[in-house]
């Protein structure tokens, strides 16, 4: 199990938030996702045999979530 965090702009308020969750635990290989809403970390736990950190990463950027 590998672990990664990622900080995303958009994670701060209600709406991005449930889009936010419901895209990474449809995500295969995605054990456990935990987002902050004070400052947008979102922590993520992952299979990495099933996911990369920078599929995740790509994913995030596709459903239009600007990560640093």
């Amino acid at each position: 199990m590998a672990e990664t965090t990622f900080f995303v702009k958009e994670a701060i308020s209600a709406g991005p938030v449930q889009t936010l969750e419901a895209m990474l635990t449809e995500m295969d290989g995605i054990e456990r996702a935990l987002i902050d809403v004070e400052d947008g970390e979102v922590k993520i736990q992952f299979d990495e045999t099933k996911v990369s950190e920078e599929r995740i990463a790509i994913t995030l950027q596709q459903h239009g979530f600007h990560i640093s």
